[in-house]
């Protein structure tokens, strides 16, 4: 697209009324945070032999069709919210079997013993499977309570009462032109009021962004801090299988100070989950997480697991690092912050959905009770302890020096100290104190001209693959003649600052080619932005540095369709 052919909305005015419903409980976020309160107040409600009404927002086009992991799962918070989810049917199967962290030079490997490993690090008896398929299976047990699901529908707009609460949301409007105005088949988006609003979008949701500034949630908690996580479906040739295998590694390809390393997770009919995480703290603009993804795959150690196999999926999403110090206050009048949309993911045990769970349990317990009490509007005070003093802080508070310390001394030197710290933290916890993480990610790039680019490797087309040739497995989709849900503050930022001074670093940074710099024959560049392919990552609204890309909720169902992810 031309940056001038973007037009500005129709005035809030001239648009029809929004239809309204109500509800006692909005959830925003179909994900394992918004499911499980879901579940969770439908289950009290049941047991205190009482009526609650309780409706989910999904932007994806199905439960599931957006959530992309690993994942090696924690069963707690599955186990406190469905303790017979086994009988259920919950698809988990695969326990793990044997666990493996490596640290990769170019040409070789070496294991750390795992006796060694802090137990955050461990993962027996956890459970490897799809996120994906696990979702959607808690969104079939929360219809089955009479929650009210509604997929396809992104939540677009706060609304506020008078007073300044919280009284719900308003979906996207359907319908609109690229230039921003009615098509025939134009709807008004719905409003869609609670006593209490619950925002469970996932990492750096947009109307997460907007509350967390509103009402200054942050104004008390360190930065917060991200990755970008990469991941591929594989289906291997059975003798590469090895079923439960969990292995981790650092190092190679990335250099000692760029945060990151990979995963890969074997488990159901010859299934290999593969991924890689960059941290976005890393400082030379010239670095693609998508390519290093894609060179860590020819090491000697991995490429023998591919060989003859078939790559089925492909996707990519920011992942929360922040951590215990970087959780934000948790309530604002009117409702609260749920699962990665307050930070809950603990970047050793590279896990969250554990915690995601334990937090829409903890939400729903407060709002239950605030709504059984007659309340409505106010703040689930009871929330905020259930966190700062439950399983999640129990999670969360020993390794919050892990990120910092990745951060100021290096992957081996800082991974070592990390490794100390979370000892100390089992053994004598008073003796740790909490570091900070220093800059937000958009802050760590260095000057272009401070640094070296970076020459990839020509992908393969067996092992290795572009960008291009890798989207059609997320089955991303998005119609057409709508507005581009990436907005630029400053449309003249991105040539006129971001591209002499770090060589414009969102043509590297978005692992689905939305960006690029096209130069005419004349010579003059344009920053061309191709929404269509956007997967919903954040990753751009993350590491901007000039901060000048907003990611809105584009119409709905649009993005990605992950499947078995």
């Amino acid at each position: 697209m031309e940056l001038n052919e973007v037009a500005e909305v129709p005035e809030e005015e001239a648009l029809p009324e929004r239809e309204t419903m109500e509800f006692d409980v909005v959830i925003v976020g179909g994900g394992p945070a918004g499911l499980s309160a879901a579940i969770r107040l439908k289950q009290l409600a049941e047991k205190a032999g009482k009526e609650i009404s309780v409706v989910v927002l999904e932007k994806g086009s199905e439960i599931g069709a957006h959530i992309l992991s690993g994942v090696v799962i924690d069963p707690i918070g599955l186990n406190a919210l469905i303790p017979d989810w086994k009988e259920q049917g919950a698809p988990l199967e695969q326990q793990v079997t044997k666990d493996v962290f490596l640290r990769l030079t170019e040409t070789k490997s070496s294991g750390f013993p795992h006796h060694l490993l802090p137990p955050a690090m461990r993962n027996d008896g956890f459970y490897i499977g799809s996120l994906g398929a696990l979702v959607k299976w808690l969104g079939e047990q929360a219809e089955a309570l009479g929650v009210e699901i509604y997929p396809g529908f992104p939540a677009a707009e706060v609304l506020y009462d008078d007073d300044g609460k919280v009284i719900g949301v308003a979906t996207g409007d359907l319908g609109v032109g690229r230039d921003g105005k009615p098509k025939d088949d134009f709807v008004r988006g719905m409003a869609l009021l609670g006593k209490y609003t619950l925002i469970a979008e996932g990492a750096r949701g947009s109307l997460a962004k907007q509350l967390i500034g509103k009402f200054k949630l942050d104004a008390n908690s360190d930065v917060q801090k991200y990755g970008i996580g990469l991941k591929e479906l594989w289906q291997v040739k059975p003798e590469h299988h090895k079923p439960g295998l969990v292995q981790h590694t650092l190092g190679w390809p990335l250099d000692d100070k760029t945060g990151g390393g990979s995963f890969m997770y074997h488990y159901g009919d010859n299934l290999v989950a593969v991924g890689f995480v960059v941290h976005l703290n890393y400082q030379n603009p010239y670095l693609s997480p998508f390519h290093e993804f894609q060179r860590f795959k020819t090491h000697p150690a991995i490429a023998p697991i591919f060989e003859g196999g078939k790559r089925i999926g492909y996707g990519a999403r920011a992942i929360v690092e922040g951590g215990w110090q970087s959780i934000p206050k948790l309530t604002f009048p009117g409702g609260a912050l749920l699962g990665c949309s307050a930070g809950f993911v603990n970047v050793p045990r590279v896990k969250g959905s554990h915690n995601a769970v334990l937090s829409g349990i903890a939400a729903a317990e407060a709002a239950f009770a605030a709504v059984d009490a007659g309340r409505a509007g106010d703040e689930l005070t009871a929330y905020e302890t259930a966190v700062r003093t439950g399983p999640i802080a129990k999670d969360l508070k020993p390794i919050r020096n892990v990120k910092p310390l990745l951060s100021r001394y290096g992957t081996m030197l800082g991974s070592f100290l990390a490794g100390i710290d979370m000892w100390l933290n089992k053994l004598v916890p008073a003796l740790s104190p909490t570091l900070s993480h220093g800059k937000p990610d958009f802050a760590t790039l260095k000057l272009a001209k401070d640094c070296k680019p970076i020459a990839y490797p020509k992908p393969d087309g067996k092992l290795t693959f572009d960008i291009l040739s890798s989207l059609p497995l997320s089955g991303t989709n998005h119609e057409e003649d709508q507005p581009v849900h990436l907005k630029l503050a400053d449309p003249s930022i991105p040539i006129g600052k971001n591209l002499p001074l770090y060589a414009e670093p969102a043509q590297r940074y978005c692992p689905a080619a939305v960006y690029e710099v096209v130069t005419s024959v004349e010579g003059e560049a344009r920053f061309q932005i191709n929404a269509q392919n956007c997967i919903h990552c954040k990753t751009c609204d993350i590491k901007d540095p000039a901060q000048n890309i907003n990611w809105e909720t584009p119409e709905g169902g649009g993005g990605p369709t992950y499947a078995g992810m």
